[in-house]
């Protein structure tokens, strides 16, 4: 006779947070929620995280593990990915790391394999490459609900099969459904670029929008982004940005570069090449003798090929520090080491909605900033709202040379920067206030 297992609750409130990247996974992807367990934790809170046991990160970071509870609970179960497959068929080898973005550290331009790749990869992998993990974890999850109560299940995506995953468990399981966006799903700058049919097109609007109803509420990290999913049928929609952690930044002073450097923090692939930042560089470089005995030109993170050609065309490769990815606390550190902080804006349909993590950690430098970028988007608003930098339009060549030579001339200050309110931590009760509103 089959014993009827016991459901395990307790006083404090569990949130369940189904997520791709978790340390020691690298990059912006793993620091939102990540740090949201941090001080869900510290609040009293009991986050459970589920992640794949064996997943392919495209960096490693092991400094984010420090942030991860000591009794958290991490449920794991393995995971296929056709990415073995994919390096067999552009001729990449097998050990070697999947950029994101369409980035191209090589000199080899994507040829008819590594276009046929991502044809496949936009119209069979729907919505992305970890959809096998779809039906194995609803049924895993459902298992494991069974036996544990918990009050609120949360998907962050991309990848959004995170999100059909917990569609499946709220369709079984009367438990409030929170839909966390870090991007958008279809309006993202390279969607266009998966060279999707007519009728994967039509699945992924249709899989988007069957989350955005039956979730009970979704969380985005703009304003813009916000507006677009109410008006595709969102129940409930909140904004709550991305932010950094005070307990982050270095306790030791940090001795400003010798150098007036420039500094671009991340992955730098074509569809953020400053095109407009190198021509205003040279110039000025021509124009100013003191300017250009003193410029330093830092890209730390991956950098593709066609961005390094652009450098050199420009006549500014003597300028170029190249170093490879750092982990978080490094990164940290060089934000506040630099003199100027770039931010660079996609020049996509979409522009006026992106607002990536980086912004955020920017700001906690105190590190004065210069972005390329609408004037009118939501991080223009934000670079304003707490006056951390300035944001100059794509074409405004001479507004650019301006705000460079002001920050040369140590004509802008952050001193009066007011960026408490992102704050990890201070997000964090919005996030907490959100969730009791359900």
């Amino acid at each position: 006779m089959a014993k009827l297992a016991m459901k395990v609750n307790n006083s404090k409130k569990k949130i369940l947070i189904i997520t791709y990247y978790w340390p020691p996974s690298g990059g912006s992807g793993v620091q939102r929620w990540v740090k949201f367990v941090k001080y869900l934790a510290k609040k009293g809170w009991e986050p459970i995280v589920y992640t794949p046991e064996n997943p392919e990160y495209p960096s490693i970071d092991e400094s984010m593990l420090k942030d991860v509870p000591t009794n958290l609970e991490v449920l794991k179960t393995k995971i296929w990915e056709p990415f073995d497959f994919y390096r067999k068929f552009t001729g990449k080898k097998k050990n070697e790391k999947i950029n994101a973005g369409f980035l191209n550290e090589g000199k080899k331009k994507n040829g008819l394999t590594q276009i046929l790749s991502v044809w496949i990869r936009g119209n069979f992998f729907i919505p992305d490459a970890r959809k096998f993990w779809i039906k194995p974890s609803i049924k895993f999850l459902n298992a494991y609900l069974e036996n544990n109560e918990i009050d609120y299940v949360v998907s962050t995506g991309p990848p959004h099969s995170t999100h059909l995953i917990a569609r499946g468990i709220k369709k079984k399981n009367n438990i409030p459904w929170i839909a966390d966006f870090r991007d958008p799903w279809t309006n993202i700058d390279f969607y266009k670029d998966l060279k999707l049919t007519k009728l994967a097109d039509k699945k992924h609007h249709r899989l988007e929008c069957a989350v955005l109803k039956e979730a009970d509420l979704t969380i985005t990290i703009g304003e813009t982004m916000k507006t677009e999913f109410e008006a595709l049928g969102a129940k409930k929609v909140i904004c709550i940005p991305n932010g950094f952690d005070k307990e982050d930044l270095s306790a030791k002073s940090i001795e400003k570069d010798e150098k007036f450097s420039i500094a671009h923090i991340g992955t730098l692939n074509p569809s953020r090449n400053p095109q407009l930042l190198w021509e205003s560089l040279s110039e000025l470089v021509a124009e100013n003798q003191l300017f250009a005995s003193k410029l330093s030109i830092k890209l730390v993170g991956k950098v593709d090929f066609m961005v390094k050609e652009a450098i050199k065309k420009a006549g500014l490769f003597q300028y170029l520090e190249l170093i490879p990815y750092l982990p978080h606390d490094e990164a940290i550190d060089e934000q506040q080491r630099s003199h100027v902080l770039l931010l660079l804006v996609n020049n996509t349909p979409n522009a006026k909605g992106i607002l990536t993590g980086k912004i955020f950690e920017y700001m906690s430098s105190r590190t004065p900033i210069i972005g390329i970028g609408p004037v009118d988007g939501d991080a223009a608003n934000i670079l304003n709202q707490t006056k951390s930098g300035i944001m100059v339009d794509y074409e405004d060549k001479e507004g650019l040379k301006d705000g460079l030579k002001l920050m040369f001339n140590n004509g802008f200050s952050t001193e009066t920067a007011d960026i408490n309110s992102y704050s990890r931590e201070s997000l964090t009760e919005r996030l907490v206030s959100a969730l009791g509103e359900l």
